[in-house]
Parts: C-alpha cells; structure tokens; sequence
C-alpha cells in the first residue's frame, strides 16, 4: 500500500513533525490496539514495525520536497482493511503536513 500526500514544506520541517507525532501512527490503525516503534536509517526516511491484529507489518515514510510517500507491506490476509487504512493515512497525513496558518 501506498500513499503519497503533498505538502508545501521545507523538509526539516517535514521531519520535525513526523517525529514529534510518530507516537500517534498506532492511532491510525483501525482496531486500535497496535504497537509501532519507528528508525530513522537516513535524514529523509523513518522506518516503522508495526504490530496489529496478529500481524508484523513493516513500511516508511520518504520524505521528497513536495510529497510524503507513506508506504506500508500489508500481508494479503489484511488486505480487506488496505482502503481503511488509506483513508486514515491521508486523513492523519494531511493534517499533520497542513501549511501553516497566519
């Protein structure tokens, strides 16, 4: 699954609140009881682990100058909640990247 979401960013910025929210990626797991720990392997890329409903799922998130690409390896027995968890994503996604406002 993946989910690109445009911004208009600089990318320090980007990062800034991508980890001062990381803790809130569980939220957007529908179920509500999932654990995600998060890395940052580059300046541009946060890994995530994420278990929920049995599962380990893993993806990151890429950080370009004009979009976030979410992308998350969803098993094919969790494939029936891939258009739930888009929706979260983009939702979350859009209001964490939302411009500032004057």
């Amino acid at each position: 699954m993946q989910v690109a979401i445009p911004h208009q960013l600089d990318r320090d910025e980007v990062r800034r609140r991508l980890k001062g929210s990381s803790h809130e990626i569980a939220d957007a797991v529908p179920g509500g009881m999932a654990e995600v720990s998060t890395s940052w392997p580059s300046e541009d890329r946060m890994n995530m682990d994420i278990q929920a409903m049995g599962q380990t799922l893993t993806g990151h998130i890429d950080i370009a100058d004009n979009e976030v690409v979410f992308v998350v390896d969803l098993p094919p027995a969790l494939g029936f909640i891939q258009p739930i968890v888009e929706g979260a994503v983009r939702q979350q996604g859009e209001r964490l990247l939302a411009a500032p406002k004057d």
